[in-house]
């Protein structure tokens, strides 16, 4: 039997009326039926999902191979199911309620035989509002890794693996994650690729965001969201090379899905919840290093996740009830022994010393004296050399990278920081 070059696996569970576009979108791939296979497992559906595999089976025959099973509760299990049953060289997830590009499979592929890819990225866009983060796909790249892009801010698995790599490290999601469980899979695959790979000139992969907000991702409740995070930092503590490559990690879990449940909804919890919530995030930052990225992270996230690692339940809630009421806190300045000039942000513990919180915690930026002069009207001149290097650990603040634009010698420079995220930007 000819090995096709590719499998589309998807995972199927009441995702009508969007399935119909998901397969649609799969008969129309421009690679040909002969070089591809779709494995659709339906996971128990009682919307007609299932009953349309079986009608798009039927008219399209050796494309499809569904298969049936009672409801596990969640993407994983029939996940799990259809990459057991995958043949292609490559294999690509692709969720029910998603759909591809015309050429999409076949510009994949081939990518990932010229450049012998074992995970290609390809350019993903959303769909009725789905936020997609779109740092990965500032230009088409060959290689690229946890240093030097954003990968770490792409690790959901919508992207094309070579079989033989998932096979030989026997990669499969953790069935008992009811959210996230792509995530360590896809981390895994990464930090075990020889190489990493994103294609960015063309919409290959478009994710829709349901109007009944019924995404997985969508439903997901606070303590199962932790649970996966944990999971993902597990796979990073165990594979990651400590330095640049996991802190990446670190950084895009403690800047985004950690600092997310600590947000005005965790006032609304009942006061068992929440107390379990804010536990399992003060866990999550004394077991995974949290501490060595807050640098990385803007500072209503690293206060609130020192809160909670320190067990000051009741100061945090404070602090989320007065940043919901009255919005940013105000700012305040001063100028140290040291000669430098240090801007805080005044939260309601900032030196409460019942807090007991350091004052870096609350450090929005310094001043030097190190402002460069204005360029001259030929663009000539330029920051001192302890300015780029303070620029490239993120140690500048924002009027100083302002100013710095005006040096074409080094705007390409305040760019590549900027979209980088060093200064605690988010993507």
């Amino acid at each position: 039997m000819t090995v096709p070059d590719v499998t589309v696996v998807i995972a199927v569970y009441n995702t009508m009326p969007y399935l119909t576009a998901c397969l649609d979108s799969l008969v129309r791939q421009t690679i040909g039926h002969a070089r591809m296979e779709v494995v659709a497992v339906d996971d128990g559906s009682t919307d007609g999902g299932g009953e349309l595999l079986d009608s798009y089976a039927a008219r399209h025959p050796g494309l499809f191979q569904v298969v049936h099973q009672a409801n596990s509760g969640g993407p994983a299990a029939p996940t799990n199911r259809g990459l057991a049953l995958a043949r292609g060289r490559y294999v690509l997830f692709l969720g029910a309620d998603d759909w591809l590009g015309d050429e999409a499979l076949a510009r994949m592929v081939g990518s990932a035989d010229e450049w012998g890819s074992d995970v290609l990225i390809p350019k993903q866009v959303g769909v009725n509002g789905r936020l997609v983060p779109q740092g990965i796909f500032d230009a088409t790249a060959a290689s690229v890794g946890f240093e030097d892009s954003a990968l770490a801010w792409a690790l959901a698995d919508t992207k094309l693996f070579r079989l033989d790599l998932v096979r030989r490290h026997n990669l499969a999601r953790k069935e008992e994650l009811k959210v996230y469980s792509d995530q360590p899979f896809t981390l895994a695959a990464c930090l075990r690729a020889r190489r990493i790979s994103v294609l960015a000139d063309y919409d290959h992969y478009f994710l829709v965001l349901r109007e009944d907000r019924g995404n997985v991702t969508q439903r997901a409740g606070a303590l199962d969201r932790i649970r996966g995070v944990a999971a993902v930092q597990w796979v990073a503590a165990e594979l990651a090379a400590p330095g640049a490559q996991l802190d990446a990690v670190r950084a895009r879990h403690f800047g985004w899905e950690v600092p997310q449940l600590l947000q005005e909804g965790l006032l609304a919890l009942d006061a068992g919840l929440r107390d379990q919530v804010c536990e399992g995030v003060g866990e999550l930052v004394r077991q995974f290093g949290a501490r060595e990225v807050y640098h990385r992270l803007a500072v209503p996230d690293r206060v609130r996740l020192e809160l909670a690692a320190t067990g000051r339940y009741a100061e945090l809630r404070e602090l989320i009830a007065q940043e919901a009421e009255h919005g940013a806190p105000p700012e305040v300045s001063e100028t140290g022994a040291d000669g430098v000039r240090r801007r805080y942000a005044a939260y309601p513990v900032f030196r409460d010393g019942a807090a007991g919180l350091p004052d870096e915690l609350f450090l929005l930026g310094e001043e030097r004296g190190e402002m460069p002069a204005d360029p001259g009207a030929d663009g000539t001149g330029g920051p001192p050399p302890t300015l780029v290097q303070q620029l490239w650990r993120g140690a500048v603040p924002a009027q100083v990278r302002r100013r710095l634009r005006g040096y074409p010698a080094w705007r390409r420079l305040a760019d590549a920081v900027a979209a980088d995220g060093r200064n605690g930007g988010r993507r």
